[in-house]
């Protein structure tokens, strides 16, 4: 599994979104961060929580420069149901992230427990936030699915980053 490093290039990918567009990396930056949100799927209420809580903040990171976008390896149905079930429909929430593209994210990947509703395949939890040149500004990538980093904080950090045009840490590999 490789690593994301900040200050390194975030590999461009794009993803269907449940509102019928696509989501593109390159194409969809926010002025100051594009905050990825990798989230495990519907089987998932811990996911629930924390998109919901993502959607009541989209304005919030929306004044400081930042676009927001959940991400999931659900299938089509699935992600539609999140959405639905749910009640993120102001969240951009893309789906089908290849195994591929999780793997060059550094996502960690579970198998579906066969006797629940996970997929056979999903990734973990993980949070990115990305400049507008594509670097990696920020990483939270989990092996479980608990434990998720608070937005409120993650929103007090990117008010003082930008504040304090504060580097990324973490950059030596």
């Amino acid at each position: 599994m490789s690593k994301m490093i900040p200050n390194q290039t975030v590999p461009d990918f794009t993803v269907p979104m449940t509102d019928g567009g696509q989501f593109q990396l390159s194409q969809r930056a926010g002025d100051n961060f594009t905050l990825l949100l990798f989230y495990r799927g519907l089987h998932c209420p811990i996911c629930k929580g924390q998109l919901r809580d993502l959607q009541r903040k989209l304005e919030d990171l929306a004044e400081r420069g930042v676009t927001a976008v959940a991400i999931s390896m659900d299938e089509q149905k699935r992600a539609e149901q999140s959405a639905s079930n749910w009640g993120i429909d102001e969240l951009m929430l893309g789906y089908g992230l290849s195994e591929e593209t999780a793997r060059e994210l550094g996502l960690y990947l579970s198998a579906g427990r066969p006797d629940s509703s996970e997929p056979e395949l999903f990734s973990e939890p993980a949070l990115f936030l990305v400049r507008p040149d594509r670097t990696l500004y920020f990483a939270s990538v989990q092996s479980m699915p608990f434990t998720r980093p608070p937005l409120d904080q993650l929103i007090m950090g990117i008010d003082y980053a930008l504040a304090n045009d504060y580097p990324a840490r973490g950059e030596i590999a």
